[in-house]
């Protein structure tokens, strides 16, 4: 219980110091009680480009998680039950990839956007974002605990192996696409050094990209610590409302697959 509330504080200090005044949060800045309690801080968002970046984090975010639950789930059954020359030494590659820390990609990715000419444009928000390794290597080893007796009975009924994919294992796999989704809302919601890279226009900035400039000072003078608490409250509201909407079929399907087993 300690080391839970010692978790939980910091979050609860954000969500006291949004309805703080300026003053109060500067002489009080670890006090539970605003005095006096004041919204100013939220509307004074409306003043900002908040709203622009905050509809940009939505757009791309659920692209993003579309795509990468599609193309991962692709990827992944590919490598898990088709058999092609060169599928180890893929597998490993995209194992390899994982291990490469995501900063290092910064500078490729940034030449590769140049090189492509979709440097500062919607596009580069969204596209290099639109597959993981990660997403890739989870739905893979998901594929493989699926009995191959499944797909052998619906190939003997005619199916396609993309008829076999999407009707007959991609439902088993429920599961791992919730995992998959989760990981990939939040990943994309909190991404900030692709953003950096992708461009310089501020109409294109998402929450996090245009948050970190209100915590370099993009509001100007003094500690403005309210706005930007604020600013943190709402960008935490949308990725804690899809995990709790989640969460439940993605404990449901993890005690179907325990009694299952």
């Amino acid at each position: 219980m300690l080391f839970s509330v010692l978790y939980i504080f910091p979050f609860i200090i954000q969500l006291v110091t949004s309805f703080k005044t300026q003053t109060d949060a500067s002489l009080n800045p670890l006090s539970l009680a605003p005095a006096p309690f004041t919204t100013e801080a939220i509307e004074r968002l409306a003043d900002t480009k908040f709203p622009r970046w905050f509809f940009n984090s939505v757009w791309v975010s659920v692209l993003v998680t579309i795509a990468r639950v599609f193309f991962c789930s692709l990827a992944g059954y590919a490598l898990a039950r088709l058999k092609f020359r060169g599928r180890g030494a893929l597998f490993t590659a995209i194992l390899a990839v994982m291990s490469v820390p995501g900063i290092v990609l910064l500078l490729p990715k940034f030449l590769a956007l140049k090189y492509y000419g979709i440097y500062d444009t919607p596009g580069a928000l969204v596209i290099p974002l639109m597959c993981d390794a990660a997403g890739v290597f989870i739905m893979k080893q998901f594929f493989e605990s699926i009995p191959p007796s499944v797909e052998e009975a619906a190939r003997i009924d005619g199916a396609g192996t993309f008829r076999t994919f999407w009707s007959i294992v991609l439902p088993m796999a429920k599961p791992a696409l919730i995992t998959l989704t989760i990981l990939s809302f939040q990943g994309s919601w909190n991404e900030l050094g692709h953003f950096i890279i992708a461009s310089q226009n501020e109409n294109l900035y998402t929450l996090t990209r245009g948050v970190a400039g209100f915590a370099s000072g993009g509001l100007g003078s003094g500690t403005q610590f309210p706005i930007k608490m604020a600013a943190a409250l709402v960008m935490t509201i949308p990725t804690a409302i899809v995990f709790i909407i989640f969460q439940r079929f993605f404990t449901q399907g993890a005690n179907a697959g325990a009694d299952k087993g």
